[in-house]
C-alpha cells in the first residue's frame, strides 16, 4: 500500500501514522525526519541540504525528491510506505509521480479539521514556535500551497477525505474503510 497523508498542522496526521504503520507494516517517511537525520549523519545530501537551510533558503526539490527516492529503496518499503510533509504543492506532486512512474501513490488521506480546531490543537502542544502568528502563518501557507494538491489527487482518483474532527479512533476507523473499500 503506497499512501499520502494529507492535511493541515495540527489535523493529526503524525498520530494516524502511527496507527497506520501497525496496522500495515509499512514505514512512515517524512521528508523533515529525513532531511533532519541526514543533516545529523553528514551524509553527501545532508551536506547539501544543510548549507542551503543555513542560508535560510528552502531545500529545492530536486534534492528532497533524490533523498525520498534513496529511502523508497529500502527493503522495509517493498509492500508500500505512508508519505507524510512531500509533496507539499503540485509542482512537487507532478516530480514525485514522474520519479514513482508505475509504482505511484495508490491513495492519499486527506485529514480535514476545522481551522477554529486546529489552532485550538497547535496552541495546546506547548511548544515554543506554536504562538498564534505562526499558527496563522502555518495555516495561510498549507492552504496557498497545499490545498491544490485536493483537486490534484482528486482528478487521478486516490484521494480520500476523511473528517478528522472525530475521536483518535473513529478517524482510524475511517482511514482504514476507506483504504480497504476502494482497495
Amino acid at each position: 500500500m503506497r499512501m499520502m497523508l494529507l492535511g493541515p498542522p495540527g489535523s493529526g496526521k503524525g498520530t494516524q501514522a502511527e496507527y497506520l504503520i501497525d496496522r500495515y507494516r509499512i514505514p512512515h517517511v517524512a521528508t523533515g525526519d529525513m532531511l533532519r537525520a541526514a543533516v545529523r549523519e553528514g551524509t553527501e545530501l545532508g551536506n547539501r541540504a544543510k548549507a542551503i537551510m543555513d542560508r535560510g533558503e528552502l531545500v529545492p526539490d530536486d534534492l528532497v525528491i533524490g533523498m525520498l527516492m534513496q529511502r523508497l529503496a529500502n527493503e522495509d518499503a517493498e509492500e508500500g510506505f505512508i508519505l507524510d510533509g512531500f509533496p507539499r504543492n503540485t509542482a512537487q506532486a507532478r516530480a514525485l509521480d514522474a520519479q514513482l512512474e508505475d509504482r505511484g501513490l495508490g491513495h492519499v488521506v486527506a485529514l480535514e479539521v476545522p481551522e477554529r480546531e486546529l489552532t485550538k490543537r497547535m496552541l495546546g502542544r506547548g511548544r515554543s514556535d506554536d504562538t498564534e502568528e505562526t499558527v496563522r502563518n502555518r495555516l495561510t501557507v498549507y492552504h496557498d500551497m497545499t490545498v491544490p494538491l485536493f483537486e490534484y489527487y482528486e482528478k487521478a482518483g486516490i484521494l480520500r477525505r476523511i473528517d478528522g474532527f472525530q475521536s483518535i479512533e473513529d478517524v482510524a476507523a475511517s482511514i482504514v474503510s476507506a483504504l480497504e473499500s476502494t482497495g
